[in-house]
């Protein structure tokens, strides 16, 4: 369909928290998950959330394979997750950086679940549950704190370690690089 404009942090739309999607098999739907899809490549993202494009309801996507931001981590399938639940496995955690389309240029150190239960519909309404760990808990987690009016920074424990990523690197902060971004 389109790649469309994302929303930057400061947008009040990325404060909200998004809708349910109530209707399922809707060209309204296809639409929005072709322009996500569309955008998300656009901009070599491994994940998008339908606020940071303008349209507060809750739908993600996620997917990583041969993305050159992402060159050490494992794959990720495409997944489109309507209306998203998320439980945790258990209680441990890992810090890793993090960067979001609508948090330009900038990374994070970011503590999350290392082991989650993620559930929710595809576009059709078919149920989808999985659980995952590694990268793909930590998208998943990125994206539906999207849906909650939550950016990253917001869970960061030490604002020390948030930065511009081109200093981050050139100063040589351990695992800075791009292998951690949305």
């Amino acid at each position: 369909m389109a790649v469309k404009e994302v929303l930057k942090m400061g947008h009040p739309l990325l404060q909200q928290v998004a809708g349910p999607v109530s209707e399922f098999n809707t060209p309204e739907l296809d639409d929005l998950v072709a322009d996500m899809l569309d955008t998300m490549q656009a901009l070599d993202g491994a994940g998008l959330a339908a606020p940071q494009i303008g349209v507060s309801q809750r739908v993600v996507i996620f997917e990583v394979a041969a993305n050159p931001r992402y060159p050490e981590v494992e794959s990720v399938p495409r997944t489109i997750l309507i209306n998203p639940v998320i439980t945790r496995m258990d209680e441990e955690r890992e810090v890793g950086w993090e960067g979001c389309l609508s948090v330009p240029g900038m990374r994070g150190l970011v503590p999350r679940y290392t082991r989650i239960r993620y559930s929710g519909l595809d576009p059709a309404g078919t149920p989808i549950e999985r659980e995952v760990s590694g990268f793909h808990a930590r998208v998943v987690q990125h994206e539906v704190d999207h849906l909650d009016g939550i950016l990253y920074p917001q869970r960061m424990e030490d604002m020390r370690y948030f930065g511009f990523e081109e200093e981050l690197v050139q100063y040589g902060v351990p695992g800075s690089g791009p292998a951690s971004r949305e």
